[in-house]
């Protein structure tokens, strides 16, 4: 339990500040975000990374000469927006191309990815890669269905090692990708992790048992056996990590034993001697081994064993010197310290709202603005409700993500009309409002979905029918190429695309907006309603399958919701 807090929405602010302000010799604080304190070379690869709060030192604990450029981070368990993320790497960027590293979670793969679409239309070269190292949450053969876990700080070491010496973007990106590759974590859990403000933890671990194949968003294992001697669990560790060693030689490695928050070190260095004497036992050389908290899980009891298989390439990169607020390490040329100092967060420039001439445009944009209000008071009635019915299979937080995004979303999409925007610049604001407050993958979800709809639109004129059909056709489409989700796989895009289908056909066919948008809310509803019969494929749910069945999609009813709250509105400003 988290005994030291504040204010539950404020938590991971006020831990970023603190931490910012502490280690002020080494970064500079920038808002969701840090930087180097530091310059480097004026041109350079940037190798920024980030994901959500509760896991330090990750991310911004490996901010530094050797390391990062920069990190940016979301609230607890949630990725950061795609603002947020597009603004750091603004900043960041040496005009020498720019890495972006994250966990392979679908709210950071959608965040990343589409902030690197809009950042590669702005001219930048970003590459993108999800860390994918742990064994448990996907069998060899779907290796890109991994998450990743402790396998971020090799991964992220080697790339910032290689951006540091010089190298550019393409062996940066391909030295990377190949460290991912070669990396394998697996761990365990005695406790579950709990929430800043909450009194239970996600999950619990029965007395004298443990859980195996942890997840670090409080994710139970997946199975339960009896908890065992610090030898048998350094061998179960080691044994599930060796069924992944690479064809060749590869006897040396990066080795890390990690704990998520709430095992102490002194337990942690008991169980580096059994897990080196079992490496060793297999010609296995462990490289600067790591001991201690590394990607944490709150206050989560548990702890995890990485291995990063090194080559001629890799090893040079590992042994290379850095300079964090959380890993140390020297050679020869190593560099002096940066000089402390204190200051503000270096301020983002916010993107401004541009007032339009049209007057039907303003009208249309009033309309938008009515319309996202609505939304957020139909949430936060509804939030009990959506609650209930992700916890089923998820962490629970659905209903409370979609009240919070909303809310956030109307606030700014009145203040968009008070400055006499269109539509588009009015669904924008709402957008990214929604994404930054949100959180998670639904946030994220939401808040791609939206800018995609409003890219469609426009601020000049009548808003149309057909405006609105080629946006929700646009958000569709973005959704389920950056999320990756398809219909049938248990997610929002089971009601959304009914929804797209049944409004484009009936406009088509002569209809007017309303009467099509009256049968695409019905095409939602009852898609939304069948998603019970389906085996979540994608998200959180996934290993949960089996708890799932029977229970509908949150992201699909909630969906399915708000198109009953805007056909309420188009049938009175038809």
């Amino acid at each position: 339990m988290t005994h030291i807090s504040t204010m539950t929405e404020q938590f991971a602010q006020y831990a970023l500040e603190g931490f910012c302000s502490s280690n002020s010799h080494i970064v500079q604080h920038v808002f969701d975000g840090v930087m180097r304190r530091k310059e480097s070379r004026k041109r350079k690869v940037a190798v920024v990374i980030g994901g959500g709060s509760g896991h330090y030192p990750a991310f911004v604990g490996y901010v530094g000469t050797g390391f990062a450029d920069a990190a940016v981070v979301g609230d607890i368990f949630a990725s950061p927006s795609t603002r947020q993320i597009c603004d750091i790497v603004r900043l960041a960027s040496k005009n020498a191309g720019v890495l972006l590293g994250f966990g392979n979670y679908a709210g950071d793969v959608l965040n990343f990815g589409f902030a690197a679409e809009r950042l590669r239309g702005e001219g930048l070269d970003v590459r993108v890669l999800g860390i994918t190292d742990d064994i448990a949450s996907a069998p060899i053969g779907r290796e890109t269905e991994r998450r990743g876990v402790c396998g971020d700080l090799p991964v992220f070491k080697i790339a910032g090692a290689s951006a540091e010496r010089g190298d550019d973007i393409d062996t940066v990106e391909r030295l990377a990708r190949l460290a991912n590759s070669r990396t394998h974590s697996f761990g365990i859990a005695f406790g579950g992790c709990t929430l800043p403000g909450a009194d239970k933890p996600l999950f619990t671990v029965k007395k004298g048992m443990m859980a195996i194949g942890l997840g670090i968003h409080g994710e139970p294992g997946i199975e339960t056996r009896p908890l065992e001697n610090a030898e048998d669990i350094a061998m179960l560790l080691v044994d599930r990590i060796l069924l992944e060693r690479p064809q060749g030689s590869f006897g040396r490695a990066a080795v890390i034993v990690n704990g998520l928050g709430g095992t102490k070190y002194e337990e942690l260095y008991v169980l580096w001697n059994y897990v080196r004497k079992a490496l060793l036992s297999q010609n296995i050389t462990p490289v600067i081994p790591l001991v201690g908290e590394y990607i944490t899980s709150l206050d989560m009891e548990g702890c995890s064993l990485t291995l990063t298989w090194l080559d001629d390439e890799l090893e040079p990169l590992w042994r290379a010197a850095c300079d964090t607020a959380a890993l140390h390490l020297t050679d020869s040329e190593q560099e002096d310290r940066p000089a402390s100092g204190d200051g503000p967060p270096v301020a983002v420039p916010e993107a401004s709202v541009k007032a339009t001439e049209s007057g039907d445009a303003r009208k249309a944009g009033l309309l938008v603005a009515e319309g996202v209000v609505r939304i957020a008071k139909m949430l936060a009635e509804n939030a009990e409700e959506l609650g209930w019915i992700d916890a089923q299979a998820g962490d629970g937080d659905h209903g409370l993500g979609m009240a919070r995004g909303s809310a956030a979303a109307a606030k700014a999409a009145q203040e968009a009309v008070s400055l006499g925007a269109g539509p588009a610049s009015v669904l924008t604001a709402a957008a990214d409002a929604w994404a930054d407050r949100a959180g998670g993958t639904s946030g994220a979800i939401w808040g791609l979905g939206l800018r995609s709809a409003a890219s469609e639109l426009s601020d000049y004129g009548v808003m149309t029918g057909q405006q609105a059909v080629r946006g929700a056709r646009r958000a569709l489409e973005n959704i389920m190429e950056f999320g990756g989700a398809k219909v049938g796989d248990k997610t929002l895009v089971d009601a959304l695309s009914p929804f797209v289908e049944t409004l484009t056909e009936a406009l088509e066919r002569g209809g007017t907006l309303k009467s099509s948008w009256r049968k695409a809310e019905k095409a939602a509803q009852d898609a939304a309603i069948a998603t019970a019969a389906l085996s979540p494929k994608r998200g959180r749910a996934k290993p949960l399958a089996e708890r799932s069945l029977g229970h509908r999609d949150a992201g699909a009813v909630s969906f399915a919701m708000t198109t009953k709250t805007i056909l309420d509105l188009v049938e009175q400003n038809s």
